[in-house]
């Protein structure tokens, strides 16, 4: 027997084929059309979003010993799915008695918790919570810090002077006024405008070393200026600013840093670890020399008030400003920004970088206690009481790379005139806002108008 079907019923058959068959299509699974494992599927799709901040009510970061201090950690999940695991808390510095804590917590979807933590402060100084959220089932933490500062101003650490300090920087001091500085300068008139005049300084600095900066002149010199000195971060090149016509500026390269290599390579950037062997030979004897260098340039010239002469920098540029004002008298302001050289047994117990241990494991007459005698020659806290100019010093209280307890260090020993400022939320490098902040401040000192 033979079924036939009619026009209507082919029709309605193929429009349900096809219905069929979209269907199909549109609900297939992607990662099995592509080959992949339906079960990576289901993980995606259940997987949490989690975000983790860190908080406190310290008023910028800052607070006084014996006060209770609140930590606030919230945990929001932005996923599909509930998420249980454990919070942990962790405290490390001078703000006692908390030192580890851990509490199961759970978060539905969509949902933010809040974790609190208090601690009663302890002595001067500063002190790191750690907050890790473990989902369960998982070995990786997620994890956020906040550090505080409880009175940094009372911070006092030992001196490491050795008994020939002052001694050492005396014959180190005599020895660059020795050589003749050769000042030369060269007019840059493609940096120049109608505003101001850019010169490459060179000049020789200790050991006969050929150094350089750049000079910035306000074009309508018809009166005594102003100066400030510009010192480099860590491998940093200084270049002009174009910014001020009633100031001098000079954007000054120590050895090995911009165009100041034509003695000292700029490569490898591992200028802590050159000459370490021994103070005489290591490489920041030579660049705190350049400094002072810099400074006979600038004292040498009819053009500027040598009763208003500055020196400015940041990170290194900041150990550069503190050890320029301590060795040379003619310093009149020092501005130090996050910085570095400064108390270097703290700074080895509170940061660790291979390079160093690298350096000292790669010859067996080195070790921790010499290594540490070198660089205590080259320690801007040994150096401070010698800072009488008014100084200024900022940090970020976050910073890894220069921890403010190191800084302070050096700080609280500068016996003149001081401030300081703190960033509560910056790390290494403060940014814009503060650069802008500082020229007001020294234009306030050097009664420029602003």
């Amino acid at each position: 027997m033979t079924f036939q079907t009619s026009s209507s019923n082919r029709q309605r058959d193929c429009l349900l084929v096809a219905s069929i068959l979209l269907f199909a299509v549109f609900n297939a699974v992607p990662e099995v059309a592509c080959g992949a494992n339906p079960a990576l599927l289901q993980t995606k799709q259940e997987k949490n979003h989690l975000e983790l901040t860190l908080s406190s009510d310290a008023v910028s970061g800052m607070t006084h010993t014996n006060t209770l201090i609140k930590f606030v950690a919230k945990l929001s999940n932005t996923g599909n799915k509930a998420v249980t695991g454990t919070v942990t808390w962790s405290l490390t510095g001078t703000a006692l008695p908390l030192r580890h804590n851990t509490l199961p917590i759970k978060v539905d979807a969509g949902k933010t918790e809040s974790f609190i933590q208090t601690i009663t402060t302890g002595k001067a100084g500063f002190s790191e919570m750690l907050c890790e959220f473990t989902k369960d089932g998982s070995e990786e933490a997620t994890r956020k810090r906040m550090r505080i500062g409880v009175d940094p101003d009372k911070l006092i650490s030992p001196l490491t002077q050795q008994p020939d300090f002052d001694e050492f920087w005396k014959r180190a001091v005599n020895e660059l006024k020795s050589v003749p500085p050769s000042y030369e300068i060269r007019e840059c008139f493609d940096l120049s405008d109608d505003r101001i005049q850019v010169y490459e300084v060179s000049m020789r600095s200790h050991d006969q070393i050929r150094v350089r900066g750049w000079l910035e002149v306000p074009r309508e010199a018809t009166r005594k200026f102003p100066a400030v000195i510009r010192v480099p971060g860590y491998g940093q090149n200084m270049k002009p600013i174009g910014k001020c016509d009633d100031m001098i500026v000079f954007s000054f390269n120590p050895r090995g840093h911009g165009n100041s290599q034509q003695d000292v390579p700029g490569q490898p950037t591992n200028f802590w670890i050159r000459g370490l062997d021994a103070p005489e030979t290591y490489y920041y004897r030579g660049s705190f020399l350049d400094c002072i260098r810099a400074v006979d340039f600038i004292a040498s010239r009819e053009d500027v008030d040598q009763d208003k002469i500055a020196v400015w920098g940041g990170s290194q540029g900041g150990g550069f400003a503190f050890a320029t004002a301590a060795l040379d008298p003619r310093v009149d302001r020092c501005i130090a920004d996050i910085p570095f050289l400064c108390d270097w047994i703290n700074y080895f117990q509170l940061t660790h970088w291979p390079e160093m241990d690298e350096w000292i494991a790669d010859h067996s007459r080195r070790n921790w206690q010499s290594t540490l005698r070198t660089l205590s020659y080259f320690d801007a806290m040994n150096l401070a009481d010698r800072i009488t100019c008014p100084t200024l010093m900022s940090v970020g209280l976050q910073d890894t790379v220069c921890p403010p307890t190191t800084c302070f260090h050096a700080y609280n020993r500068i016996p003149g005139e001081k401030d300081y400022r703190i960033y509560p939320n910056h790390g290494h490098g403060l940014g814009k806002e503060h650069t802008a902040w500082v020229w007001s401040q020294l234009r306030e000192a050097f009664a420029l108008p602003k």
